[in-house]
This record gives structure tokens, C-alpha cells and sequence, in this order.
């Protein structure tokens, strides 16, 4: 299963991405054996691949709802349609807005947490100004419709962007990230006349923009804060879709864990599930600090699960000397 983000469609037009994505997708389809099932679940970064189904789906008189689980076609020509036939003669599946792997064991990208994040980055900060604009209910949206209706504008004007080859928006984003996060957060390199100058104002700013009803936002960026507004954000977004699961995986916020030495009692919402993040394959020097090898942040971490017992956390790149 492939959890979100597969494809980087907001660094240019699909046919680059594709370009790019096609010797490596092509490789994992040939390792898979022939009955293989291959399962994809969107997250922002390639929601563009669900714009076909979406348009098919807004057409109906009465479409079905997204609920948890949703079943994505794709018709020839269309970028799943390529995909398809990359993994062939495996089998390739599409689900949205997530996907039940077991009765217990629920999977999501986690992009809808985006809603609810403390942390002030350009999307959340996005998401409350199209909140405030479509009128959202005062206790925040309980269905997947509610966050489309948030979130798919403001992905489909960084899509647009894109697909125009005006300016990249995604490209460099990560490098862009760490780096005003360094900045922010004291950790960086820099001018320290910078550092202290952004250090000072931007409580100020934080502050501004819970004003303006953008929040309720943080300018807490050291590596725990952001740890547990992912967290907690991941937890409201299970609560307001109703999901009940003994466990939730997730990425989109690229810190994999629980790992030794974290707090289990972090990685457990509300109702009781067990949290767990299947990290990242991008690798971002800015955020692997000071012992690349053990950050949460390096590449290579991927979830196993069996039939039984809970999901199980691994890297496949340590000990190889990959990085």
C-alpha cells in the first residue's frame, strides 16, 4: 500500500511528475509478484490524480458519500490509468479518503489534518481563511465531504499553478520548510540578527492571525511541538470522520513513529486507538539534525502488517549505508 504522495504533482506539469515516477514504478511493479494487489491512497500532494473521479462523481444527482472508504476508477488516458499499467499484471486499487486493512486497523494519508494543525504553515493557514469564506459550522467538518469542501480549492489552485509551468510552487518546498523552520525555531544557520529578529515577531504574528480567526495556531516549532500537533491533529481528524480502530496508520506529517524513546501515551487519541506514522522516502537534510541515522525524519520507514497482532514499524534502509 502506497499511502499518499506518490506522485509530486505540484512541481510542475503531470507529465513530469510522470516522467520522473515511471523507470521507479515500473521496477516495484516488476518485483510484485503477478496476483499482487497494489493499493494507492492520495494525499495533497497527488490529489490531483483523484480530479477525474471527483468531476464523474459531482455529475451524479445524488452521489453516494465518501465516507471512510471510497472506491477510485480511472478511465484510459487518465494518470491512474498509467499507473495501472506500470504495476501490471499486478493489481492496482485506489481508495479515498482512506482505506480499512483490517477490522481494527484503519489507514489514511492524513493530509485532512491540515484543518486542524496548530502549526502555521501555508496550507492550515489556507484552510482557515476557506473556512471562514464557505462558512464552515462552528464545530469544525464531520464528513470527508466537509474537508474537501476546505481543502480541494486551495489544492486546486496550487494543481493550476503547476500544471500552467508558471511559478513551482513545490519545488524546493521541503528545502524552503526546513529552512524557515531552522530560522523560526533558533536551529538554523544564518545571520543571528535574522534569527533573533523572526524569533521576536512571530509570537507577534501568531498572535495576529488567532485574531483574525485563523486559528488556534502556535508558534511553538521545536521538534516535540511539531511531534504532537501532528498528533493531535491526526486525532481530531479521526474523531470528526468518526473512525473507530484499534489502529490508525498515517503519514503526510514525514515524522515516523512511535520509535523507542517516544512517549506511547502521545501516539493514543481520545477514543483509545493506537497511532502510528509510516514516515517518509524524502530525504531532507534540514530536518534530520544533528544524528541523521536516528532522526525520525530519515528516509526508508514503512508499516508491516499481518493478519494478526498490532502494525509494526521498520526501516528498510538502515544498515545498508543508503541515504
Amino acid at each position: 500500500m502506497l499511502l499518499g504522495d506518490v506522485l509530486e504533482l505540484r512541481q510542475g506539469p503531470v507529465r513530469e511528475a510522470l516522467a520522473a515516477s515511471e523507470a521507479p514504478l515500473l521496477e516495484l511493479g516488476a518485483a510484485l509478484a503477478p496476483d499482487a494487489r497494489v493499493v494507492i491512497v492520495p494525499g495533497n500532494h497527488d490529489h490531483l490524480l483523484l480530479g477525474p473521479w471527483l468531476q464523474r462523481r459531482a455529475r451524479r444527482a445524488a452521489p453516494a458519500p465518501l465516507g471512510l472508504q471510497s472506491a477510485v476508477n480511472w478511465r484510459a488516458g487518465e494518470p491512474l490509468a498509467r499507473l495501472a499499467g506500470w504495476f501490471a499484471p499486478a493489481h492496482l486499487e485506489v481508495a479515498y479518503p482512506g482505506i480499512w486493512l483490517r477490522d481494527d486497523v484503519y489507514a489514511l494519508h492524513g493530509h485532512y489534518g491540515d484543518r486542524h494543525t496548530t502549526v502555521p504553515m501555508l496550507e492550515r493557514l489556507a484552510a482557515g481563511v476557506m473556512a471562514r469564506i464557505m462558512g464552515e459550522a462552528p464545530a469544525g467538518p464531520d464528513t470527508a465531504e466537509d474537508y474537501e469542501a476546505i481543502l480541494s480549492p486551495i489544492y486546486a489552485w496550487i494543481d493550476a499553478v503547476a500544471q500552467s509551468g508558471g511559478p513551482r510552487i513545490g519545488r524546493g518546498s521541503h528545502g524552503a520548510s526546513a529552512h524557515a523552520w531552522g530560522v523560526l525555531s533558533g536551529s538554523g544557520r544564518g545571520r543571528g540578527w535574522r534569527r533573533r529578529t523572526a524569533a521576536i515577531a512571530f509570537p507577534g504574528l501568531i498572535a495576529g492571525l488567532d485574531r483574525a480567526g485563523l486559528g488556534p495556531l502556535k508558534a511553538d516549532l521545536s521538534t516535540p511541538g511539531l511531534r504532537r500537533a501532528g498528533l493531535r491533529a491526526a486525532d481530531e481528524t479521526l474523531l470528526s470522520l468518526g473512525v473507530v480502530a484499534r489502529h490508525v496508520i498515517f503519514g503526510h506529517t514525514h515524522r515516523a513513529g512511535p520509535l523507542p524513546g517516544d512517549d506511547r501515551g502521545e501516539w493514543r487519541t481520545l477514543s483509545g486507538a493506537h497511532l502510528i506514522n509510516s514516515g517518509c522516502w524524502v530525504h531532507e537534510p534540514g530536518f534530520l539534525g544533528p544524528e541523521p541515522d536516528r532522526s525520525p525524519y530519515r528516509a526508508g520507514f514503512c508499516v508491516r502488517l499481518d493478519e494478526h497482532g498490532p502494525p509494526v514499524l521498520t526501516n528498510l534502509l538502515d544498515g545498508l549505508g543508503v541515504r
